[in-house]
Protein backbone atom coordinates (compact mmCIF):
# COMPACT_ATOMS: atom_id res chain seq x y z
CA UNK A 1 0.00 0.00 0.00
CA UNK A 2 1.29 3.36 -1.05
CA UNK A 3 1.49 6.13 1.59
CA UNK A 4 -0.19 9.40 0.80
CA UNK A 5 2.07 12.44 0.77
CA UNK A 6 -0.79 14.63 1.93
CA UNK A 7 -0.72 15.92 5.51
CA UNK A 8 -3.37 14.70 7.87
CA UNK A 9 -5.75 17.69 8.47
CA UNK A 10 -6.12 16.81 12.16
CA UNK A 11 -2.35 16.82 12.59
CA UNK A 12 -2.04 20.20 10.80
CA UNK A 13 -4.63 21.75 13.13
CA UNK A 14 -2.84 20.38 16.19
CA UNK A 15 0.50 21.86 14.99
CA UNK A 16 -1.13 25.22 14.34
CA UNK A 17 -2.58 25.21 17.87
CA UNK A 18 0.84 24.37 19.31
CA UNK A 19 2.44 27.28 17.44
CA UNK A 20 -0.25 29.67 18.68
CA UNK A 21 0.29 28.42 22.24
CA UNK A 22 4.03 28.90 21.96
CA UNK A 23 3.56 32.47 20.71
CA UNK A 24 1.24 33.12 23.67
CA UNK A 25 3.82 31.66 26.06
CA UNK A 26 6.54 33.93 24.65
CA UNK A 27 4.38 37.00 25.22
CA UNK A 28 3.49 35.89 28.73
CA UNK A 29 7.11 35.14 29.63
CA UNK A 30 8.45 38.53 28.58
CA UNK A 31 11.18 39.15 31.15
CA UNK A 32 10.23 41.28 34.12
CA UNK A 33 13.08 43.61 33.17
CA UNK A 34 11.46 44.36 29.79
CA UNK A 35 8.10 45.06 31.42
CA UNK A 36 9.70 47.36 33.98
CA UNK A 37 11.71 49.22 31.32
CA UNK A 38 8.58 49.74 29.19
CA UNK A 39 6.79 51.10 32.24
CA UNK A 40 9.65 53.46 33.15
CA UNK A 41 9.93 54.72 29.55
CA UNK A 42 6.18 55.37 29.42
CA UNK A 43 6.37 57.30 32.73
CA UNK A 44 9.26 59.43 31.45
CA UNK A 45 7.33 60.21 28.26
CA UNK A 46 4.13 61.04 30.17
CA UNK A 47 5.92 63.10 32.84
CA UNK A 48 9.16 64.50 31.36
CA UNK A 49 11.87 65.57 33.80
CA UNK A 50 13.78 68.79 33.21
CA UNK A 51 17.38 68.21 32.18
CA UNK A 52 17.06 65.11 30.00
CA UNK A 53 14.92 63.15 27.57
CA UNK A 54 15.00 59.44 26.81
CA UNK A 55 13.89 57.06 24.09
CA UNK A 56 14.90 53.80 22.46
CA UNK A 57 17.84 53.49 20.07
CA UNK A 58 15.86 50.81 18.22
CA UNK A 59 12.10 50.47 18.72
CA UNK A 60 12.51 46.69 18.80
CA UNK A 61 15.03 46.61 21.66
CA UNK A 62 13.85 47.84 25.05
CA UNK A 63 17.32 47.20 26.52
CA UNK A 64 19.10 49.96 24.55
CA UNK A 65 18.16 53.57 25.23
CA UNK A 66 19.36 56.89 23.87
CA UNK A 67 19.35 59.78 26.30
CA UNK A 68 19.88 63.48 25.69
CA UNK A 69 21.29 65.26 28.74
CA UNK A 70 21.10 69.02 28.77
CA UNK A 71 24.12 70.60 30.46
CA UNK A 72 22.98 71.79 33.90
CA UNK A 73 22.63 75.55 34.45
CA UNK A 74 25.44 77.35 36.28
CA UNK A 75 27.98 74.66 35.39
CA UNK A 76 30.73 74.46 32.78
CA UNK A 77 28.45 72.12 30.79
CA UNK A 78 25.55 74.60 30.59
CA UNK A 79 24.07 74.86 27.10
CA UNK A 80 25.40 71.47 25.99
CA UNK A 81 23.27 68.71 24.47
CA UNK A 82 25.04 65.47 25.26
CA UNK A 83 23.87 62.20 23.73
CA UNK A 84 24.32 59.04 25.79
CA UNK A 85 23.40 55.40 25.50
CA UNK A 86 22.10 53.24 28.34
CA UNK A 87 22.50 49.47 27.98
CA UNK A 88 20.35 47.45 30.36
CA UNK A 89 21.11 43.85 31.33
CA UNK A 90 18.33 41.25 31.24
CA UNK A 91 18.74 41.09 35.06
CA UNK A 92 17.65 44.74 35.48
CA UNK A 93 16.76 46.03 38.10
CA UNK A 94 18.93 43.58 40.06
CA UNK A 95 21.97 44.67 38.06
CA UNK A 96 22.74 48.22 36.84
CA UNK A 97 22.83 49.43 33.26
CA UNK A 98 26.02 50.62 31.57
CA UNK A 99 26.08 54.22 30.40
CA UNK A 100 28.22 55.71 27.66
CA UNK A 101 28.38 59.27 26.34
CA UNK A 102 28.23 59.27 22.55
CA UNK A 103 28.94 63.00 22.42
CA UNK A 104 32.49 64.11 23.19
CA UNK A 105 32.77 65.17 26.80
CA UNK A 106 35.70 66.06 29.07
CA UNK A 107 35.02 65.05 32.66
CA UNK A 108 36.94 63.29 35.45
CA UNK A 109 34.22 60.63 35.89
CA UNK A 110 33.74 59.80 32.21
CA UNK A 111 36.54 57.84 30.59
CA UNK A 112 37.97 58.61 27.17
CA UNK A 113 35.59 56.06 25.55
CA UNK A 114 32.60 57.88 27.08
CA UNK A 115 31.87 55.28 29.78
CA UNK A 116 30.37 56.79 32.92
CA UNK A 117 31.96 55.81 36.22
CA UNK A 118 29.79 56.71 39.20
CA UNK A 119 28.82 54.70 42.26
CA UNK A 120 25.15 54.29 41.35
CA UNK A 121 26.16 52.36 38.19
CA UNK A 122 28.55 49.98 39.99
CA UNK A 123 27.47 46.38 40.66
CA UNK A 124 25.61 45.94 43.97
CA UNK A 125 27.38 44.87 47.12
CA UNK A 126 30.60 45.80 48.84
CA UNK A 127 33.38 47.52 46.92
CA UNK A 128 36.41 45.22 46.82
CA UNK A 129 38.70 48.27 47.06
CA UNK A 130 36.84 49.87 49.96
CA UNK A 131 36.16 53.20 48.21
CA UNK A 132 32.37 52.93 48.23
CA UNK A 133 29.78 51.76 50.70
CA UNK A 134 27.29 49.16 49.47
CA UNK A 135 24.53 51.76 49.98
CA UNK A 136 26.23 54.08 47.44
CA UNK A 137 26.31 51.41 44.74
CA UNK A 138 23.52 50.04 42.58
CA UNK A 139 20.32 49.04 44.37
CA UNK A 140 17.21 47.60 42.65
CA UNK A 141 15.15 50.56 43.93
CA UNK A 142 17.03 52.90 41.59
CA UNK A 143 15.23 53.99 38.44
CA UNK A 144 16.29 55.55 35.17
CA UNK A 145 15.28 58.88 36.64
CA UNK A 146 17.60 58.42 39.64
CA UNK A 147 20.47 57.36 37.35
CA UNK A 148 20.10 60.40 35.10
CA UNK A 149 19.71 62.82 37.99
CA UNK A 150 22.93 61.37 39.47
CA UNK A 151 24.74 61.90 36.15
CA UNK A 152 23.48 65.49 35.94
CA UNK A 153 24.68 66.03 39.52
CA UNK A 154 28.05 64.49 38.57
CA UNK A 155 28.39 67.02 35.73
CA UNK A 156 27.83 69.82 38.22
CA UNK A 157 30.17 68.38 40.84
CA UNK A 158 32.91 66.03 39.53
CA UNK A 159 34.59 63.58 41.88
CA UNK A 160 38.30 63.94 41.13
CA UNK A 161 39.23 61.55 43.98
CA UNK A 162 38.08 58.50 42.02
CA UNK A 163 38.52 59.44 38.34
CA UNK A 164 37.76 57.39 35.25
CA UNK A 165 39.68 59.98 33.21
CA UNK A 166 42.90 60.65 35.13
CA UNK A 167 44.01 63.40 32.72
CA UNK A 168 40.73 65.31 33.13
CA UNK A 169 40.92 64.95 36.93
CA UNK A 170 44.51 66.20 37.00
CA UNK A 171 43.60 69.15 34.78
CA UNK A 172 40.54 69.88 36.95
CA UNK A 173 42.84 70.16 39.99
CA UNK A 174 45.98 71.68 38.50
CA UNK A 175 45.02 73.62 35.38
CA UNK A 176 41.39 74.66 35.74
CA UNK A 177 41.58 77.23 32.90
CA UNK A 178 42.63 74.48 30.45
CA UNK A 179 39.92 72.19 31.81
CA UNK A 180 37.31 74.92 31.20
CA UNK A 181 38.52 75.40 27.60
CA UNK A 182 38.18 71.69 26.81
CA UNK A 183 34.70 71.55 28.34
CA UNK A 184 33.64 74.68 26.41
CA UNK A 185 34.83 73.02 23.20
CA UNK A 186 32.73 69.92 24.00
CA UNK A 187 29.68 72.10 24.71
CA UNK A 188 30.08 73.91 21.33
CA UNK A 189 30.51 70.62 19.51
CA UNK A 190 27.40 69.17 21.18
CA UNK A 191 25.37 72.19 20.01
CA UNK A 192 26.58 71.74 16.42
CA UNK A 193 25.89 67.99 16.45
CA UNK A 194 22.33 68.50 17.63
Amino acid sequence: MKRSSRTNPARKTRNTRQIKCLVGVKLMTDPQSALLLRKQLAELNEHPIEGFSAGLIDDNDIYKWEVLIIGPPDTLYEGGFFKCHLYFPKEYPHRPPKMRFVSDIWHPNIDKNGDVCISILHEPGDDQYGYEKASERWLPVHSIQSILLSVISMLADPNDESPANVDAAKEWRESYAEFKKKVASCVRKSQEDD
